[in-house]
């Protein structure tokens, strides 16, 4: 059974109507439900802007509150919010925010539908994960609770967080929502080990509503979970993405992301290729640990057909830190750029898309956006702590030691 919305109708009806031909400054309160940490809504997944718990409200209280209502209010008259400081660091530097690729992608929707319900979904039911990547931590990893435990940085005295905790409240709650999403959006955790996000599919499933789009940030270790096969899932829905979260191929590649083999990902790249309908692309995070290695990655996952020409996605870290590449000394940032030029002129050779190019240039640019050194030696003392624990070296893969 799923609640009435007539009323919240009106109330959210209020909003649209109260609108200016003014765009908002973001999209993200009148199409967007992510839930975070223990059960949190918030504004999305790296703004600090809170709406309230989905495990102690109900889904109508949450979308149509008074704290989601405040930041409407905000943004439908163009203002910005302190709390949005990763997509405004992140423009300020030439990049693409999330805030920017979301008006891209539902702005004209938006102008023309008013959606009075979320139409995109971000859900994330656990911190599940079969990976410990080292820019990760456990709020996000199952998987790294032994170490955070060892370091006292543990959530919690048990490896599984959820995050819902009644799974078909939940749906009961948001199921009308969920019906008509036109994207959703499945994240980490790692979805591809999570069991709610099976049932999740099974549910739209069994309901006949497979029109939305999959959109998947996953370290594509595993195609098969318990008694699931997520191929036979995606073979349901006319439009999947993946985005592949691998910052370097073979050994630094194990390296970064605790967990990963560069084999079986070559392997289940090619289980993959005869779903016409599912594209993949390769969506590394962007730290000290993986910029200078970056052009080296894409050139790999094209020849070796991982990826399409334009099949690339960056994410760049902003936390922690000393792992944000602005931390790097002014000599190492002066390496990745030389490293870069050669890219571009092999890319110029190439006919590689301008796309790519241009998120590498992102990646440049807000490298040497901001002198953040002080902090390097953190990253120093942070890499030579975790180098003991899992008893690795990054020096030996070619990473400098000061």
């Amino acid at each position: 059974m799923f609640f009435c919305y007539n009323c919240e109708f009106i109330i959210f009806n209020s909003f649209l109507c109260s609108m200016t031909k003014q765009t908002p400054y973001c999209l993200m309160p009148w199409i967007h439900y992510h839930v975070g940490n223990a059960g949190k809504v918030k504004a999305c997944c790296v703004a600090n802007i809170p709406y309230g718990d989905c495990n102690t409200q109900s889904y109508k209280d949450i979308w149509n509150g008074e704290e989601i209502n405040t930041i409407r209010e905000k943004f439908e008259k163009g203002e910005a919010d302190n709390r949005c400081g990763v997509c405004q660091r992140l423009e300020q530097a030439g990049g693409k925010s999330i805030r920017q690729e979301t008006h891209e992608k539902f702005g004209e929707l938006f102008e023309k539908e008013h959606p009075q319900l979320p139409i995109y979904f971000d859900i994330r039911f656990s911190n599940a994960c079969n990976f410990a990547c080292r820019t990760c931590w456990h709020g996000a990893s199952s998987a790294w609770f032994p170490e955070a435990k060892q370091l006292k940085r543990n959530l919690g005295e048990i490896a599984l967080l959820q995050n819902i905790a009644d799974f078909d409240k939940f749906i009961a709650e948001s199921g009308e929502a969920l019906l008509q999403a036109k994207e959703i959006y499945f994240a980490g955790g790692e979805p591809l080990v999570t069991k709610e996000h099976y049932q999740l599919l099974n549910w739209l499933v069994k309901h006949k509503t497979t029109q939305m789009k999959l959109r998947y940030n996953t370290n594509f270790s595993v195609l098969k979970f318990g008694e699931y096969d997520v191929l036979e899932y995606w073979k349901q829905f006319p439009e999947v993405e993946i985005l592949a979260s691998i910052d370097a191929h073979g050994k630094l590649g194990e390296y970064i992301r605790k967990g990963f083999n560069w084999q079986q990902f070559q392997e289940n790249r090619d289980a993959v290729r005869p779903l016409k309908h599912i594209r993949f692309i390769i969506a590394p995070t962007i730290s000290v640990l993986s910029i200078k290695n970056l052009p080296e990655l894409y050139r790999t996952c094209l020849m070796e057909q991982i990826i399409e020409p334009d099949g690339f996605y960056i994410n760049m870290l902003d936390r922690p830190l000393y792992y944000n590449t602005k931390v790097m000394p002014e000599e190492l940032k002066q390496a990745v750029v030389v490293e870069y030029q050669r890219f571009y002129s092999w890319a110029e050779k190439k006919q590689i898309p301008q796309s790519v190019i241009n998120q590498l240039k992102e990646c440049e640019a807000y490298m040497l956006s901001e002198d953040l050194s002080k902090y390097w030696p953190q990253f120093l003392k942070e890499t030579k702590l975790m180098d003991g624990i899992r008893e690795e070296s990054f020096v030996k893969l070619g990473i400098p030691k000061d």
